[in-house]
C-alpha cells in the first residue's frame, strides 16, 4: 500500500470506534487517511462524528434494496470512488455477502467482543460471565465469508473481576477496543500485517496465533 493506507469506516450507530480512529490520526498515532465514512443508517451519530472531523460522508438506508447482494453492490459502487486500501467494520450491523468480501479480499478488518476463537456471534459479555471464565477480551481480525473466522491479528485481554455485571464488562472490553483496533489497523495500513493465502502474516511470518495485549 503505497503511501498513506486510504480507509473506509463502516458504522451502524453512535461510532465510538470511529471516534478512535479520528483521535488515534489527529494524535498522529495511527498513520492512515480516513477517507469515507459509510452507513447504512441515515440516524447513526458516528455520520456527524465524521463530519466534524472533515471525512467524507456516504448513507445509503439498506432498507432500500431488495435484498443484501444488491445493496453490497450498491455499496461497492460508493466506496470504489474512494479506492480504499482498507475498510474497518467499526459496529457496522450488516452481514456482508461473499461477493461484497471477495471484492475487497484481506482489505476488511473487524473487531469481536471475545477471545476468537470464543464465543463467535452476539452476546458475548455474558455468555463469559455464565461460563466461569476468567478472561476475557477482544479480536481484531481479518474479515472472511465465515462470520467471526477470519485470521486473527491481535488480541487485548483482561481479567473478570469476580462480580461484575456484563455491563460493567462490556465498558471494560470497549475501552480496550478503542486501543488495539486502531493499532491493529495500523499494522496493516503500514504492511507489518497482511492477509495472504487465508492466513494473517505478521512481520513476515504467519501468525499461528494473534499477538496478545494484557490490560
Amino acid at each position: 500500500m503505497a503511501n498513506r493506507c486510504k480507509t473506509a469506516i463502516l458504522i451502524s450507530g453512535s461510532g465510538t470506534n470511529l471516534q478512535a480512529f479520528i483521535d488515534a490520526v489527529a494524535g498522529g498515532d495511527l498513520d492512515l487517511e480516513l477517507a469515507v465514512d459509510f452507513s447504512n443508517n441515515p440516524k447513526a451519530y458516528g455520520l456527524e462524528r465524521a463530519e466534524k472531523a472533515d471525512i467524507p460522508t456516504v448513507c445509503l438506508p439498506h432498507s432500500d434494496y431488495p435484498d443484501r447482494e444488491s445493496f453490497d453492490r450498491a455499496i461497492i459502487h460508493e466506496l470504489d470512488q474512494f479506492d480504499p486500501d482498507l475498510l474497518i467494520l467499526a459496529g457496522f450491523m450488516r452481514i456482508l455477502s461473499p461477493g461484497f468480501v471477495a471484492h475487497y479480499s484481506g482489505k476488511i478488518l473487524n473487531i469481536h467482543p471475545a477471545l476468537l476463537p470464543l464465543y463467535p456471534g452476539m452476546n458475548t459479555h455474558q455468555r463469559v460471565l455464565d461460563s466461569g471464565d476468567t478472561w476475557h477480551g477482544s479480536t481484531v481480525h481479518f474479515v472472511t465469508e465465515e462470520l467471526d473466522g477470519g485470521p486473527r491479528i491481535l488480541q487485548g485481554r483482561l481479567a473478570v473481576t469476580p462480580g461484575e455485571t456484563a455491563e460493567e464488562l462490556t465498558s471494560r472490553v470497549q475501552a480496550i477496543e478503542h486501543k488495539i483496533y486502531p493499532e491493529a489497523a495500523g499494522w496493516v495500513g503500514s504492511g507489518r500485517a497482511k492477509f495472504r493465502n487465508g492466513d494473517c502474516w505478521i512481520d513476515g511470518v504467519v501468525a499461528e496465533a494473534p499477538v496478545v495485549q494484557d490490560f
